[in-house]
C-alpha cells in the first residue's frame, strides 16, 4: 500500500513540476527576474528527482541474485539519497549563486524600472498558478501519507518512515510551496519599490530553504542506507510471536534490520529446554516463524532463528541439588546470553 501511494504521489509531483518548470523559465526569459530563474531550476531539479524515485522503485523490485542474496530493496534509499544531493547542488547552491549574481548587478543601480517590460505581470501570474499546482501535488502527497501515517506527527512520520518516496515528496512539495511564496514576495516587492535587491533576497531565501531541506533528507536517507531496525510496534509483535510456541522458553535476543522499505531481516536466539528433542525444537522454530509473519503481515520477513539451551534454573532446582544460591546460578544463566553459537 505504501509503495502504490508513494508512486501516485511521485507521478503527481512530476507532472506538476514539469509544467511549472516550463512556465517559470518562459517567465524568466520575458522579464529577467532572478527569482523566476531560481524557481525554474528548482522545478527542473524536482522533476528529475521524481524520475529518479520512479527508477529507484522499479530497480528495487529485481529478484535476488547470488551476488545480492537479500535483493535490491535498499536501491530505493540509494536513489533517494541522490535526490537529496541534486536538491542541494542543482537547487539550493544554484539559487544562492544566482542571488549573489543578481545582488552584484543591482548593487548601487539607480533608475531601475521593473515596468519597463510589458511582461512585468507574467511572473505574478506564473507564480500564482504554480502555487495552485504545487498545492494540488502537496495535497496528493498528504492524502497518500495519511493512509500509512497513523497517529504519528508529521515530523515523526518523515523521520521514522522506512518508505522514502512519501517523505521525500512531502518535503519537496512543502519546500516548493514555500519557495513559490518567497519568489512571489521578492518579485512583488521589486515591482512595488523598483528595487531589484528584493528579487535577489527572494532568490537567496529560496536557496537557503532548499539547502536545509536537502541536508535533512540526506541525513535521513543515510540512516536508512546504514540499516535501521524495524519500527517499535513491529519489533514488539515479532518478539511476542517468537515467544508463543510452548517449546521456546524465552527469546535470548533478537535483531531486526530493514533490507528495504517492506523487507526486514530478523535474527534471533531462542532458549529451549535441555530435554527437548531436535524435532520438537525444529517444529517450535517453524511455528515461531509462522507466528511472526502473521503478526506483521505488511512486512516481508527474512528470518534466521538459532536455538540455545536455557541455562537459567529455578530456585527450587538449585536448592534441591545444593549447588549454591540463586544469585550465583542466575549470574551463570545470564552469561549464557553472550555465549553459544554466533
Amino acid at each position: 500500500m505504501s509503495t502504490e501511494g508513494g508512486t501516485k504521489a511521485v507521478i503527481a509531483a512530476m507532472l506538476a513540476n514539469l509544467g511549472i518548470a516550463i512556465t517559470k523559465f518562459i517567465a524568466f526569459l520575458l522579464t529577467g527576474f532572478s527569482s523566476m530563474l531560481a524557481e525554474s531550476i528548482h522545478s527542473v531539479a524536482d522533476t528529475s528527482n521524481q524520475v529518479l524515485l520512479l527508477v529507484g522503485g522499479k530497480r528495487a523490485k529485481r529478484e535476488a541474485t547470488p551476488e545480492h542474496p537479500f535483493g535490491y530493496g535498499r536501491e530505493r534509499y540509494v536513489y533517494s539519497f541522490i535526490v537529496a544531493i541534486i536538491l542541494f547542488s542543482l537547487g539550493g547552491l544554484f539559487a544562492l549563486y544566482e542571488a549573489w549574481h543578481k545582488y552584484e548587478e543591482s548593487h548601487g543601480e539607480t533608475g531601475y524600472d521593473p515596468f519597463e517590460s510589458r511582461w512585468w505581470w507574467v511572473p505574478l501570474v506564473v507564480l500564482t498558478i504554480g502555487i495552485a499546482l504545487e498545492g494540488w501535488s502537496f495535497r496528493t502527497a498528504v492524502l497518500e501519507s495519511n493512509k500509512v501515517r497513523g497517529r504519528r506527527s508529521w515530523l515523526r512520520f518523515v523521520r521514522s518512515s522506512k518508505s522514502p518516496e512519501l517523505p521525500v515528496i512531502l518535503l519537496e512539495d512543502f519546500g516548493a510551496l514555500i519557495g513559490l511564496v518567497l519568489a512571489l514576495f521578492g518579485v512583488g516587492l521589486t515591482l512595488l519599490t523598483s528595487n531589484p535587491v528584493f528579487d535577489a533576497l527572494g532568490t537567496a531565501a529560496i536557496g537557503v530553504l532548499l539547502v536545509v531541506i536537502a541536508i535533512f533528507l540526506a541525513v535521513e536517507m543515510k540512516s536508512l542506507l546504514l540499516g535501521e531496525s524495524a519500527m517499535p510496534r513491529h519489533r514488539k509483535a515479532i518478539l511476542e510471536a517468537l515467544e508463543s510456541p510452548e517449546t521456546i522458553d524465552r527469546v535470548i535476543h533478537v535483531r531486526t534490520q530493514h533490507l528495504g522499505p517492506e523487507e526486514v531481516l530478523v535474527a534471533a536466539k531462542v532458549a529451549v529446554g535441555a530435554p527437548d528433542r531436535a524435532v520438537e525444537v525444529a517444529r517450535a522454530i517453524d511455528e515461531a516463524e509462522r507466528a511472526a509473519r502473521a503478526a506483521v503481515p505488511d512486512l516481508d520477513l527474512v528470518m534466521y532463528i538459532e536455538p540455545d539451551i536455557d541455562r537459567v534454573e529455578s530456585y527450587e532446582a538449585v536448592r534441591s541439588r545444593g549447588e549454591g544460591t540463586l544469585a550465583g546460578t542466575a549470574g551463570e544463566g545470564t552469561s549464557s546470553e553472550h555465549s553459544g553459537g554466533g
